[in-house]
């Protein structure tokens, strides 16, 4: 009613978001389900205006949001290859010109005549992103619907994506931080429609999972019960380090052991100054690295039997205790990591407040790139999928790697043979 106030008060999806987007830069978008990011997206793309503000872009803007816009789901995947081309601009002679490359970029098969109303998602995202790939954009806007393809596609997608970087600038959203720390050179943290953080992808993602790990902790409840002195399934007084363990034997050792390929691991000292965080009731006190006689490492080879070692003391009693590590690249990517979860499922394990604990990991490494690593750690108590973060040591060990013979892949495996013959027919 006319001169009657509303009790509904304003809510703003976004309040405050300010930044900008070089050419030839990436930036991802982090956040929770409702934090803005898909609102954001949408208004730099023009989709919504926004209340206050202004967006400045320059060149051609081609964007992947929600499933099947920009489609008519009556007409087949052919014609919606013009439409959707034409709304960015091609002419029909230009899409003409492209039409071969998008439908083998799309490879939905005899799908491509028929409407798209009877296509499944993984198609509807196939046809779409052939059609962003081939418009000549400037700018590429990927929101979270690359998360429901097929693998295959998926990574044919990364490497157009990757190509694209060299000469044009992509805004990135997903849920995923390790994709945002791989492939994106800034970040931005959104929570509750309001910018909490923009900065490196590394900083910005670790500060988002302390954040959400914080909010966990503080759902911690004390819990009682028969208090264990012990960590990990090795028997009381017996280290990891006594076990009987034997590698895998790689063909090329002798060689890679003499050569200028070695691949020497210069282990530094427990980082105590590091970033961490986490509830405040697991102190971590020193990790580091041993031989299978129990020597501390200072160096390490690649291929090496190796014992992760972590030693904490418990503030307060608590059940279900997780240790674990995660080997990272200079990125941030996570290369491998592992924890106890599985080893003591039958048996959870329980510490004791005011004791302290050592966990042990006996790993075969990998070999590395010449490159800089870190090393980080943490101690929580819960589940593998439910827990909460009692201490997360981000940088515990920086690890430097001088040589190396890898040349394919984000890490080298043992060769356990190489044989060549030939066969007789």
């Amino acid at each position: 009613m006319p001169g009657r106030r509303s009790a509904q008060k304003d809510f703003w999806a976004l309040k405050d978001i300010s930044f900008t987007l070089d050419k030839g830069e990436t930036i991802g978008i982090i956040g929770r389900n409702g934090s803005g990011k898909s609102t954001l997206l949408q208004i730099i793309c023009g989709v919504l205006n926004p209340t206050d503000g202004s967006v400045a872009l320059q060149g051609r803007v081609a964007a992947l949001l929600e499933l099947g816009a920009g489609f008519n789901p009556d007409f087949s995947g052919r014609e919606n290859i013009y439409l959707n081309a034409a709304i960015y601009g091609l002419s029909k002679k230009q899409v003409d010109a492209r039409l071969g490359d998008i439908i083998a970029f799309a490879d939905i098969g005899e799908f491509i005549d028929h409407p798209v109303r009877h296509y499944s998602s993984g198609m509807f995202v196939r046809l779409a992103f052939a059609v962003i790939a081939h418009v000549d954009a400037d700018v590429l806007i990927i929101d979270e619907a690359l998360a429901v393809g097929d693998a295959l596609f998926a990574q044919k997608c990364m490497r157009f994506l990757e190509a694209f970087k060299s000469h044009g600038s992509i805004l990135f959203v997903s849920h995923d931080s390790g994709s945002i720390t791989r492939f994106c050179d800034r970040a931005i943290w959104l929570d509750k429609g309001q910018m909490q953080m923009l900065g490196p992808a590394k900083e910005v993602t670790e500060s988002y999972h302390e954040h959400l790990y914080a909010n966990l902790g503080q759902e911690v409840v004390q819990t009682a019960g028969e208090e264990q002195q012990v960590v990990g399934s090795t028997p009381p007084g017996i280290d990891a380090t006594e076990a009987k363990l034997e590698p895998w034997h790689d063909s090329r050792e002798g060689l890679l052991l003499s050569s200028p390929l070695r691949n020497d691991l210069k282990v530094f000292e427990f980082n105590t100054d590091g970033n961490s965080f986490g509830t405040g009731l697991i102190d971590i006190r020193h990790v580091c690295l041993r031989d299978q006689q129990g020597r501390k490492l200072a160096y390490a080879q690649g291929g090496q039997l190796t014992v992760v070692e972590v030693e904490f003391s418990a503030k307060q009693s608590l059940e279900q205790i997780i240790v674990g590590f995660l080997l990272k690249n200079r990125q941030g990517q996570v290369l491998f990591g592992e924890n106890n979860y599985l080893s003591d499922i039958d048996a959870p394990i329980t510490i004791a407040a005011g004791q302290n604990y050592r966990a042990q990991f006996g790993v075969q490494l990998p070999y590395l790139y010449a490159d800089e690593y870190v090393l980080s750690v943490g101690v929580a108590s819960g589940t593998q999928e439910e827990h909460v973060q009692h201490c997360w040591h981000h940088d515990a060990l920086l690890i430097n790697v001088a040589s190396s013979h890898v040349i394919h892949g984000l890490i080298g495996v043992h060769l356990n043979f190489c044989h060549i013959a030939r066969v007789d027919n």
